[in-house]
């Protein structure tokens, strides 16, 4: 359960993710929640859990975190892999969350 600990509540956010827990994931978000990744952009938690839920290209996924990275603007980032299935790494990846009052309010995703 996460706490009100930004960095518990982005490991949350990946537990919900690669558990396909999307009523966990949902009590995460702002409403207003608006994620940024190459080449597409999901705005408002409902279009972001019905992606998740039914539209990425790889549903079996999971994403270990290497290091978490704190500033003093109330960011966080996170430095992870994506890795398929089989434990095999699909991409290396940079998270920034942005936290209000509603919950997490935006990603932007970087990878390579």
């Amino acid at each position: 359960m996460p706490t009100d600990d930004p960095a518990d509540r982005v490991r949350s956010f990946y537990d919900a993710l690669d558990d396909h827990d999307y009523d966990r994931l949902t009590s995460l978000l702002a409403p207003d929640f608006v994620h940024d990744r190459p080449g597409l952009t999901l705005d408002g938690r409902d279009r972001f859990v019905q992606f998740m839920r039914e539209e990425r290209p790889n549903r079996e996924t999971s994403h270990p975190i290497d290091a978490i990275y704190r500033d003093g603007d109330g960011e966080l980032a996170v430095r992870g892999r994506l890795l398929d299935d089989d434990g095999e790494k699909m991409a290396a990846f940079v998270d920034v969350f942005g936290f209000g009052d509603d919950g997490i309010e935006s990603v932007r995703t970087y990878t390579r």
